[in-house]
Parts: structure tokens; C-alpha cells; sequence
């Protein structure tokens, strides 16, 4: 197995995961900003409507729909995919999240506003997020999720953390651009 080259990190093309380490950023290797490596919702067509089938299950299911946009938005953040901390914010405005939420969501631990559910859905959605990073859902968060969510609502929150997940490292990987349109 090869190494992968170390890339560096430099003051202008870094930026910050939200826990104050940097994360490393490729440069974009086709030249252009707008363009995406490759098309996989195309390509892909059917495991596309696959993962757009249980994006609509969970639309449909238990969870407020703000505490699932505000998953979302987070997940973005962290994973740092522009398309989708663009679509879930027009979203959580239209579901009725205030901006001021949306302004302050990624330091919501020290910001007021945030009841005891989005707190148990936000820090179970960081921990599942950083699950790669090494890091595990320790007790305290995973039981804060089962006191806040009935068996239902916890499924469908797991579903809706990994799904995310899956949306944001598909289109980071892509480069998929922030004002791009997905087909139907």
C-alpha cells in the first residue's frame, strides 16, 4: 500500500472543522470553479433513486423537520459540502428555523435557543459525522439521544445522520459545485 502524499497546509487554503483543527484542502485539479469531476447522479441513476427514496421516507417520518434540517446543516458544516449547507439553510428557513439559529449552529453548545432535543441530535449527529476521525458515540451522548427520542425517532435521526453523510462525501468528493441542479 502506498502513502498519500502529505499535502500542505497553508494559511489561504485551509480552513477549520469547527473544533479548531485544520483540515487539509486539495486544490481543485480541474481548473475551474463550477465544474465537477464527475456526474454520479447521472451515471449513477439507480443507486441515485435509491438514496432519493429514503431521503423521502425520512421526510415523511417522525422527526420535526427543523431538528432534521438543523442535522443537516451541521453535517455540512462540518464535512464542509457547499451544495448542501446551501440547499438545508434555504430549507430550515422555510421549515420556520430563525436565522439567528442558523447563524450561531455551529457553536450551538454556547449559544442560547437551542432546546434539549436539537442538543441531543446535534451532538449525536457531530459524533456520528466524526465517527472516521476515530472518535466513537460515547455513553453521555447516546443516552442524552435516548431520553430525548422515542425508538422511532431515534431510527429515523441514525438514518438521517448517515444519509446526510453519504449526500455531503459524495458531493465533496465530486466537487460539486454550490449552485449545481440535481436531476429529478
Amino acid at each position: 500500500m502506498s502513502a498519500r502524499p502529505e499535502v500542505p497546509v497553508s494559511h489561504a487554503s485551509s480552513r477549520r472543522t469547527g473544533l479548531g483543527r485544520p483540515v487539509r484542502r486539495i486544490p481543485n485539479r480541474s481548473g475551474t470553479v463550477g465544474r465537477m469531476r464527475f456526474d454520479p447522479y447521472t451515471a449513477g441513476t439507480p443507486w441515485y433513486q435509491d438514496v432519493l427514496a429514503l431521503a423521502g421516507h425520512l421526510a415523511h417520518g417522525p422527526l420535526d423537520r427543523a431538528i432534521c434540517q438543523l442535522v443537516e446543516v451541521r453535517v455540512s458544516q462540518i464535512t464542509g459540502c457547499a451544495f448542501c449547507l446551501g440547499l438545508h439553510s434555504d430549507w430550515a428557513r422555510k421549515t420556520g428555523v430563525d436565522q439567528a439559529k442558523l447563524d450561531t449552529l455551529a457553536g450551538w453548545r454556547d449559544a442560547p435557543g437551542f432546546d434539549e432535543r436539537e442538543c441531543a441530535a446535534l451532538s449525536l449527529a457531530e459524533a456520528m459525522t466524526r465517527i472516521g476521525d476515530g472518535e466513537r458515540v460515547d455513553e453521555v451522548i447516546w443516552h442524552a439521544a435516548r431520553e430525548q427520542f422515542n425508538d422511532e425517532e431515534l431510527a429515523a435521526l441514525l438514518f438521517l445522520v448517515g444519509l446526510i453523510n453519504v449526500w455531503n462525501r459524495i458531493n465533496v468528493a465530486v466537487e460539486l459545485p454550490s449552485d449545481h441542479q440535481l436531476p429529478k
